[in-house]
């Protein structure tokens, strides 16, 4: 029997898988133009097919847009949360994944504890796929890429600049550099660096990471400018953490640093007024609902290569 092709972390897939999402998340978009949302592509290439979502975080884009994917690949979705399950009730993860391995042809998980996710797959023998954890983002960063790509900028060479927080988006952003050849300035306050691990995978791979505690060094003739929200669900210490984060504010002046046709992107929830100013946000060089949107399409790509048809 052949093991299942679990999506947890973007090398899972590589970069040649990575360049191929892309490409068919913009061609399944385009052929959709001005369709119902809720209209199955021509091909329903996963016709029959059942998702099951499991939420112990909070979200709004992950879950429509799994369940949009899954609806246009011509198959469906059904949602599990702790709250609802035996999983909120002390039933393990591994009996959990071999149950639903039995009723589902893949799972999708959002939690907090990336061990948890490596256990699911560990027991699963359906793809099982990464919603987000406290260690990464796989799924958005594939948007973001698509989200790039369509506003005419190329991957390889790339700028890209990180204001603020250390987290599991950046994580992503750090180990697509090591795929897809672009680079990457972070700026983060003392203490809120990303994980080493992930720098030195980019560095290993040949692209340039540059690590400073100064927003604007950091957008300084950047193509990209990328933030997060500051404070993550149920976080501690969000006041010391907010007087830290302020100077990384994206506004502006730090967007006027960057390229003349730079873009601004963000994975939303966004707290405007905190890690981004209204102008920004609201302005012409903001690409944030382009990609969220792309969620959808990034999600349908991903959703096919763990299935072995992409």
């Amino acid at each position: 029997m052949q093991s299942p092709r679990h999506f947890l972390d973007l090398s899972d897939a590589g970069g040649d898988a990575i360049a191929a999402m892309i490409t068919d998340a913009q061609e399944r978009k385009a052929a959709r133009a001005d369709w119902p949302k809720g209209r199955a592509d021509a091909d329903r290439p996963l016709d029959g097919h059942v998702l099951a979502m499991i939420f112990e975080k909070n979200s709004t884009r992950t879950r429509v847009s799994f369940d949009m994917a899954m609806r246009q690949l011509g198959g469906s979705a059904f949602v599990l949360d702790s709250g609802t399950s035996q999983l909120g009730r002390g039933e393990s993860i591994a009996d959990t994944a071999r149950v639903l391995s039995r009723m589902a042809d893949a799972i999708m998980l959002r939690t907090d504890d990336h061990a948890k996710i490596e256990e699911m797959a560990r027991y699963a023998t359906v793809p099982v796929i990464n919603g987000l954890t406290d260690r990464s983002h796989p799924c958005q960063i594939v948007a973001d890429l698509l989200t790039v790509i369509e506003h005419g900028k190329a991957l390889p060479g790339l700028e890209i600049a990180w204001l603020g927080d250390g987290n599991n988006v950046l994580h992503s952003i750090l180990e697509a550099a090591s795929l897809m050849k672009f680079n990457v300035r972070v700026a983060t306050p003392a203490g809120y660096e990303p994980e080493e691990e992930f720098v030195q995978m980019a560095r290993n791979a040949g692209s340039r990471v540059d690590l400073t505690q100064h927003a604007g060094a950091a957008a300084e003739g950047a193509d990209v400018l990328v933030t997060d929200t500051w404070i993550s669900m149920g976080q501690e210490n969000a006041a010391e953490k907010l007087a830290a984060m302020a100077p990384y504010q994206v506004n502006d002046a730090l967007m006027a640093k960057a390229k003349p046709g730079a873009i601004f992107l963000h994975c939303l929830p966004a707290h405007v007024g905190d890690e981004v100013n209204e102008s920004v946000f609201e302005g012409p060089q903001s690409v944030v609902f382009d990609e969220a949107e792309n969620r959808i399409h990034a999600q349908k790509s991903v959703l096919l290569w763990a299935h072995n048809k992409l």
